[in-house]
Formats: structure tokens, sequence, C-alpha cells
């Protein structure tokens, strides 16, 4: 079996619990699984002008998955996966050969330890089209007085007068919020379980429960 060392893996948000200390403090972490990884796609200096392998986890039905995508995975040999990540920052044994199809044993407890930092990555939880004040943070124009029934949370003026008779690029008003690219960087490892491959987190990670995470060592 090939012995990689990857410093980027998918793993799944298992959501929040309790973790107790040695001196009896109740810290807030999160579980994080890891499953099998198959090697999809091979990129060499010479071809692509980088080196990289492509990883993806868990199948996916061919009638979900588009030609295009579909394609891709005939071409390596491989059932369709559901999440793909490129990972750059990779080494292996001199004796091995990195292969596309393979299937990579993610052994959590040589590649992360106890007490070391990491980074997550992942989407942010979607919030759909929010106004100012839940988006920026704003206290509203004032009090229900004079008339103002309906300006409780309304944003107020925004324009610059008849100079320059525009509103500035970047002002902050309501729009659509969160389903964003979020890294947390400097997570701490509280426990690793080594049967059920899963690690606990302190603090919490961005993304709904059961979504994807992407975890990078610290470099």
């Amino acid at each position: 079996m090939l012995k990689l060392r990857v410093k980027e893996l998918i793993g799944f948000n298992l959501g929040m619990t309790s973790f107790f200390s040695e001196t009896g403090y109740n810290i807030p972490c999160t579980l994080i699984q890891f499953k099998s990884c198959y090697i999809i796609q091979i990129k060499t200096l010479t071809k692509d002008g980088y080196e990289a392998i492509q990883l993806g986890v868990l199948n996916k039905k061919k009638k979900h998955t588009n030609k295009p995508l579909l394609g891709h995975f005939c071409k390596s040999g491989i059932s369709p996966k559901k999440k793909l990540i490129e990972v750059k920052t990779f080494s292996s044994l001199p004796d091995t050969d990195i292969k596309i199809g393979l299937c990579i044993n993610n052994n959590i407890n040589t590649l992360f330890s106890v007490g070391e930092l990491v980074n997550i990555q992942s989407l942010s939880k979607g919030k759909g089209f929010q106004g100012v004040v839940k988006r920026h943070g704003f206290s509203g124009v004032g009090e229900k007085t004079h008339g103002q029934h309906n300006r409780l949370r309304a944003p107020g003026s925004i324009g610059a007068g008849s100079d320059p008779s525009r509103v500035f690029k970047g002002k902050k008003m309501g729009g659509r919020m969160g389903n964003q690219k979020v890294t947390i960087k400097n997570l701490k490892i509280l426990k690793i379980n080594i049967e059920k491959q899963i690690l606990i987190i302190k603090g919490s990670v961005p993304g709904n429960k059961y979504s994807y995470l992407i975890i990078k060592k610290q470099k």
C-alpha cells in the first residue's frame, strides 16, 4: 500500500460536543471524521506546469453526475465521487509509485498528533438575502418616533448629495450573506480516535453539520 504524507485531507463535520480536559474544564469541540480517498488524477510538472494529485471521496451515482465529470472519472477508471480536492503538498516513499485509482487509507494517527494546530476550510452557512442590521451590525435609524413606523432596521442615507451624484462602490448595504469559503486557522487537536478515524478539534468550524471540510496542516 502506498504511504502518502498528504498535508490536506477531506473530512466531514459530525457536529459539536463537549470535551472535558484533565483539569476538569468543559471545552466545546467539533468532531471531524475521515474516509478513504482515491487518486483521480496526477498532474506533473512537464504536462500541467505543477505537481499535484486530485483526491475523491464517497461514491456518487452516474445519473447524478454531469457528462464532463463522468468522462473525467471514466478516464481514470474510477466510479464517480461526490467531493474532489487538489492536493499540492504531499510526499511519498522512494520505493513506491503514485497510481491513478489507488485507495489511500488515511491513517490520521501518523498524520496528526494531539496538541497540533491545523487550518480548516469550508463553505459557511448560507443566510440568504439579509439587511444591514444582521449583515453588517447596523443599529438602525432610531427609535419609533415622529411617525417612523418602518425605519427601525433601515440603512439610512447612502448617497453623497449632488456631487458626485452616485453611491460609492463597496458601500455596506443589504445583500446575500454566507455561503462563502471561510478558513479558520490555528485550531487545536484535543483527541484522536484511531478506530473511527475521528479528530476532536477545539472550538467550532465553518459550515453546516455533515458538510465537507478541508483540513490543512500548519506549515
